[in-house]
């Protein structure tokens, strides 16, 4: 099947979104880690458009990545430009240009953050949540140092970067407080002790949310990328409402 790439004006920029599946099936946002696009899924994307249960799948660039607008890079631009809230109001006016009521939503890293502010914001939008190697949003103590620049040019803004890491360092505590909102049924995925996420983090994240679930896939903070079968498999399920366990690889 092949796929169709969107140009979608939303919340004032415009976003590049994949777009794959039958039109008449279940929506399904896909949102990436930070320096990737919505490439990163194209695996995962495949197959959820093409398995036993068909998914419309959309797989947007977040703002600052990819063939998405790069709103750090107009004159006068702040770290607003990529505040975290700014990227959860693009997803729901996203969602809303493209005629999408309700969908599930999954997100990994940086893009599971997003989901859930999404999923706080707008509950009633997302039937189910999926989030992958997310940890809590408790401040770094001591501070994490600056990500340091690679040479050459980037698929992505680097402001991105600067914003985002400033944002680890002194989370908004209303998104902790706020966990509390997110009342649709949560499946966390932990990376496991490769991953370079602390994992009681992810194990807080999937404690203060009210109907989540945690499983471990042993795979490293990559998850869907390093052990696609186990991470489709924990999906799949919990997105039919099937039971779900951890999975250990051998």
């Amino acid at each position: 099947m092949d796929t169709e790439i969107r140009a979608v004006k939303a919340n004032g920029i415009t976003l590049a979104c994949r777009v794959r599946g039958p039109e008449d099936a279940p929506p399904v946002l896909l949102l990436h880690c930070r320096g990737t696009d919505g490439t990163d899924w194209t695996p995962i994307a495949e197959r959820l458009a093409n398995g036993p249960v068909p998914y419309r799948v959309y797989a947007p660039d977040l703002r600052g990545h990819g063939t998405s607008d790069w709103p750090g890079t107009e004159p006068g631009a702040t770290a607003e430009a990529y505040a975290y809230e700014a990227m959860r109001d693009d997803m729901l006016a996203l969602l809303t240009a493209l005629g999408i009521e309700r969908a599930d939503v999954i997100g990994h890293s940086l893009g599971g953050i997003v989901a859930y502010l999404v999923a706080q914001e707008a509950p009633g939008v997302v039937r189910r949540l999926v989030l992958e190697d997310v940890p809590a949003p408790i401040a770094f103590d001591p501070p994490r140092q600056p990500t340091e620049r690679p040479a050459g040019e980037l698929p992505f803004d680097w402001a991105m970067i600067e914003a985002t890491d400033a944002t680890a360092n002194d989370p908004d505590p209303m998104w902790w407080d706020h966990m509390g909102r997110i009342t649709m049924p949560t499946l966390v995925i932990a990376g496991g002790p490769t991953s370079g996420v602390p994992q009681d983090r992810v194990a807080a994240l999937a404690e203060r949310i009210p109907d989540a679930r945690l499983v471990t896939v042993d795979a490293g903070h990559l998850v869907h990328e390093n052990r696609p079968e186990e991470f489709l498999a924990a999906v799949e399920a919990f997105l039919v409402g099937e039971q779900v366990t951890s999975r250990t690889p051998s």
